[in-house]
C-alpha cells in the first residue's frame, strides 16, 4: 500500500527545457496534496523558457528566484530595456529565452511575476534557497546577491549554517564541485546541492529531490531517460583538501 504522507519535493535548475521538466514530473508522478518547490533558474538556455515559466506561473507550485531571473529583471527594469545589463543577460542565456517568445506581452507578464518571486523559502526542518547564504554574516544582513548568486564561499564553510535546518540549493552545477560525477546530487556541511545540469552537454539530468522519502528522481534533457534512486545512493559528499 502506498504510503498517504504528503511529500516535499524540491526541483533544481530547469533552465528552459520544458519537455525535459514534463518528463520528470511524470516520472515524481505527485499526488493531489504532494508540495512541489522550484529552485529558481527556469529560465536561460534551453529552448523553451516561456513554456517552462508558464507553467510555473499557473501551478500551485512555488518558486524561488534564481540569478537567471535576477539577470533578465535587471535587463528590462519597470519593464523597460536597461542596454548594459540587457547585452550581459542575453550573453548568459537570454538569447534563447528571448527567441522562445512570440509575446511582448506575455514577456512582460513573465517580468511581472518574477518580481514577486521570494529569495527564500524556510519549511521550519528545511531551507530553500536558489544559491546559498554567505556563512560570515546574520541572515538579516544577506541581500540578493548572496541568495542568488554566491558559491565557493558557501560550499566551503566548515559548519552549518543552520543547526536545525539542511539548506536545499541549485545554481552551482553538482558536478563543478570536487570529486562529484555528472548527475549526482552533492552534499556539504548541512546543504545539499540538486543542480546536476540539465543544460549542460556533460551531464544532462534534471532533478527533482523528494525529501519526504528521500529519493531523487531524474530525466535526461538529451537521452530522454529517467531513473530513479535512493538519496543516499544518488548523493555525494563534498570533501575539500586542506590547503
Amino acid at each position: 500500500m502506498e504510503s498517504s504522507e504528503v511529500r516535499r519535493i524540491f526541483i533544481g535548475d530547469v533552465h528552459g527545457h520544458y519537455d525535459g521538466l514534463m518528463r520528470l514530473l511524470e516520472t515524481i508522478a505527485p499526488g493531489q496534496g504532494d508540495q512541489i518547490f522550484f529552485l529558481g533558474d527556469l529560465i536561460d538556455r534551453g529552448p523553451a523558457s516561456s513554456q517552462v515559466v508558464e507553467f510555473v506561473k499557473n501551478s500551485p507550485y512555488p518558486c524561488l528566484l534564481g540569478n537567471h531571473e535576477l539577470m533578465m529583471l535587471s535587463a528590462f527594469p519597470q519593464q523597460t530595456e536597461h542596454e548594459l545589463n540587457l547585452l550581459s543577460w542575453l550573453s548568459s542565456g537570454g538569447r534563447e529565452t528571448i527567441a522562445g517568445y512570440t509575446s511582448r506581452d506575455l514577456f512582460l507578464e513573465h517580468v511581472e511575476w518574477m518580481q514577486t518571486l521570494p529569495c527564500f523559502l524556510d519549511l521550519g526542518d528545511i531551507w530553500l534557497v536558489h544559491a546559498g547564504v554567505e556563512p560570515t554574516l546574520p541572515l538579516a544582513e544577506q541581500t540578493t546577491e548572496e541568495f542568488c548568486w554566491i558559491r565557493s564561499n558557501f560550499h566551503r564553510s566548515d559548519r552549518p549554517f543552520f543547526a536545525d535546518k539542511t539548506i536545499v540549493t541549485g545554481h552551482t552545477i553538482t558536478f563543478t564541485l570536487p570529486g562529484v560525477e555528472p548527475g549526482q546530487v552533492a552534499a556539504g556541511r548541512g546543504w545539499i546541492d540538486i543542480d546536476t545540469g540539465a543544460y549542460h552537454p556533460k551531464s544532462g539530468w534534471l532533478t527533482g529531490l523528494d525529501w519526504t522519502a528521500q529519493t531523487v528522481y531524474q530525466a535526461n534533457i538529451f537521452s530522454g531517460k529517467t531513473r530513479t534512486r535512493p538519496l543516499a545512493e544518488a548523493t555525494t559528499p563534498i570533501q575539500w583538501l586542506s590547503n
